[in-house]
């Protein structure tokens, strides 16, 4: 209807184009509802994209953290891993700066000796902590908002505590897969404690028995003057070979259960560095300065071969850099020949028999020790071994035969 009359008093009052102001208000609102949804149709799509790309990114992080713990605990090889390596950096950090206030090495040791099970212990929560997030931000994509009911049922599922509940079937599926990690995460820990302690205890029943035959702590001029003195060439090619063992077996324990090269020795003044360069150095001895019978085995070049390639080996799985292709003389040793002098005339005057030619034994105990030195000198302040000769900035003092003493003395250098 164009035109409508509506009588009030005696004056009409025409309404006009009521239908054609109808129908454009009507296109108009029409209009203005259709370009108000585009707006929200692509913040819908660009929500969508962000929970995938949290979808994964949480899967990554938490499939990430459970491959380095099994990398770190179940892989039976060598494996650089980047988390155990943050958190044991930090861990180190933290302890350096602690022992910059401890006067004594006695001290330090003490505070050392917590460094490798306070660092293994915090890596479950480490584990955890990132395996928590990960799964939390797979269910902030599965629905589950705002963050903080996300991180709930997260923490509730893998710590198995049960007071966070999913909604939906696929949540609840995510929730026992999370469930199920937190477990195997844990379990890694408790089967991973007993197979590194039985390695430990091998390790040092032989560093404690070596304090018997090399002194306390051992160094080379004391092993190789105990072995002379026994006498019998069958017993000291036995404890050769019985040290070609040691390394091989440290070889596969210390790359494979990385954690066992920061266990210190239950007594402050042994170390499992200080053993191996003690053995390395007597065999180095024995086979350059000491005058051996013509059918005398080669177990001390063994030995070296054996300790040389566990310690590199040792090494390349801490990243620890040293001389690879080693020469001497061009390449020095931490050895001088004045140390190397006073071991000559201590084990002389002790009644070993040696070679005469005094400078060439040098230059052959050198050529040996070369092999080995920048790597084991190396290892030495990784672990903050002890102090002790050939090894540090102690030098040997020799025996005083006349006063009737049968070992030497270590001596600060000024």
């Amino acid at each position: 209807m164009a035109r409508t009359a509506v009588s009030e008093g005696c004056h009409p009052v025409i309404v006009t184009n009521v239908t054609n102001a109808l129908w454009r208000d009507s296109a108009v609102s029409h209009h203005a509802f259709t370009v108000g949804r585009r707006p929200k149709q692509r913040y819908d799509r660009n929500m969508i994209l962000m929970r995938i790309v949290v979808f994964f990114f949480g899967l990554f992080l938490a499939a990430y953290t459970f491959l380095s713990a099994t990398r770190t605990f179940v892989l039976p090889r060598s494996a650089s891993v980047k988390l155990t390596r943050v958190v044991f950096l930090a861990v180190r950090a933290l302890f350096n700066l602690a022992m910059k206030t401890l006067p004594t090495y006695a001290q330090r040791d003490e505070l050392m000796a917590l460094y490798a099970p306070i660092s293994l212990l915090l890596m479950v929560p480490a584990w955890l902590f990132l395996s928590g997030l990960g799964f939390a931000g797979m269910f902030w994509a599965m629905g589950i908002t705002p963050w903080h009911d996300a991180f709930l049922l997260s923490g509730s599922s893998i710590l198995t505590l049960g007071f966070a509940t999913a909604d939906t079937t696929p949540q609840t599926v995510v929730a026992f897969v999370e469930a199920t990690t937190g477990l195997i995460l844990v379990a890694m820990l408790i089967s991973y404690l007993p197979t590194m302690y039985s390695a430990f205890s091998q390790r040092e029943e032989a560093v404690s028995l070596l304090e018997v035959r090399a002194g306390a702590p051992p160094t080379a001029p004391e092993l190789v003057w105990r072995l002379h003195g026994l006498g019998n060439l069958q017993s000291s090619q036995n404890f050769w070979d019985y040290w070609e063992r040691w390394f091989t077996q440290l070889d596969e324990s210390h790359t494979s259960l990385a954690a066992l090269v920061f266990f210190r020795s239950p007594r402050a003044h042994q170390s499992w560095v200080v053993a191996a360069g003690a053995v390395l150095d007597g065999a180095a001895l024995f086979l350059s300065a000491v005058r051996r019978p013509e059918n005398d085995p080669p177990s001390h070049a063994l030995a070296i071969r054996a300790g040389n390639v566990a310690l590199r080996h040792i090494a390349d799985a801490f990243q620890v850099h040293y001389n690879a292709d080693p020469h001497y003389p061009e390449d020095p040793i931490s050895v001088t020949q004045a140390e190397f002098n006073e071991a000559y005339d201590r084990l002389l005057s002790q009644g070993v028999p040696m070679q005469p030619d005094r400078e060439a034994a040098w230059r052959h105990f050198a050529g040996w020790r070369v092999n080995y030195d920048s790597v084991l000198v190396a290892l030495a302040r990784l672990t903050m071994a002890p102090e002790t000769s050939w090894l540090s900035d102690f030098t040997f003092v020799p025996a005083v035969t006349e006063m009737g003493q049968t070992s030497g003395r270590l001596q600060k250098v000024r």
